[in-house]
């Protein structure tokens, strides 16, 4: 005996709330990811965070991890939603969707527009930096956060070595005859910046600007494919959910 047109329709609604909790489940571990990506974004480098250029790189980290929870919360609710099976509950887990979408788009179009720009106030600041700010009494977080930037990316000078010899700092009496900060060398140690030979500081392996670059480039990459992997869940989700609904609406009437 065929399957009456009812039981049809409970087999469909059955197989596509199995399908939606399955996609949930990749959607919660996909929001863990995204949030973990922005939180070791900020926590990794957080210690020179105040040597970039613009607050693009932070924001961006923030977004993310603003995305990442609300992904994960919207996972509970739509769990919720297809365990009830209601249709109020599914139209907000589906809004919820789109909007999430529509903020990752927004923030994938900004990344790439601004990016270029984000490159070129990167080099004006982190230069001004070393020059003006660097060794003030009044900058000691920057000075700081130079000082870990440079021993971390293994670089001296925003371009190359020969930018310290416009630093403030280094004209100044403080310095103690240094030619270049102590955080430039290669082993660490008191008044070791006042030897600048390639043996003793960091002087061929090139200034911080490219390097630093490179590491925006490297994150920006990342957050980007998990973005992108997570959008792809997401319309994946509203489809299934989109027929889920309809599902419904012709069983209930």
């Amino acid at each position: 005996m065929a399957p009456s047109k009812a039981q049809q329709d409970d087999w469909l609604i059955a197989y596509l709330k199995y399908l939606l909790i399955v996609f949930n489940f990749f959607f919660w571990v996909g929001g863990l990811a995204v949030t973990a990506v922005g939180v070791g974004t900020l926590v990794d480098k957080s210690s020179y965070l105040s040597a970039l250029a613009s607050g693009t790189y932070t924001t961006s980290a923030f977004v993310l991890v603003f995305s990442g929870t609300l992904v994960v919360v919207t996972g509970f609710l739509g769990c919720g939603a297809i365990i009830r099976e209601q249709r109020s509950c599914l139209s907000m887990y589906f809004g919820l969707l789109l909007f999430i979408f529509l903020v990752e788009l927004v923030a994938g179009v900004l990344a790439h527009v601004y990016y270029q720009r984000l490159s070129d106030e990167l080099r004006q600041h982190l230069n001004s930096t070393l020059t003006e700010r660097y060794g003030q009494p009044s900058a000691v977080e920057i000075t700081a956060s130079v000082d870990r930037l440079q021993q971390d990316f293994k670089c001296c000078g925003s371009n190359s070595s020969a930018d310290w010899q416009h630093s403030t700092y280094i004209q100044s009496q403080e310095a103690q005859g240094r030619r270049v900060p102590d955080s430039c060398c290669k082993t660490v140690v008191a008044h070791c910046g006042q030897r600048a030979h390639p043996s003793n500081i960091y002087k061929v392996e090139g200034g911080c600007v490219a390097k630093l670059e490179q590491f925006l480039a490297d994150h920006l990459l990342l957050m980007g494919a998990v973005g992108i992997g997570v959008a792809c869940l997401q319309v994946c989700g509203m489809i299934v959910t989109c027929c889920l609904y309809q599902r419904l609406q012709r069983h209930f009437y």
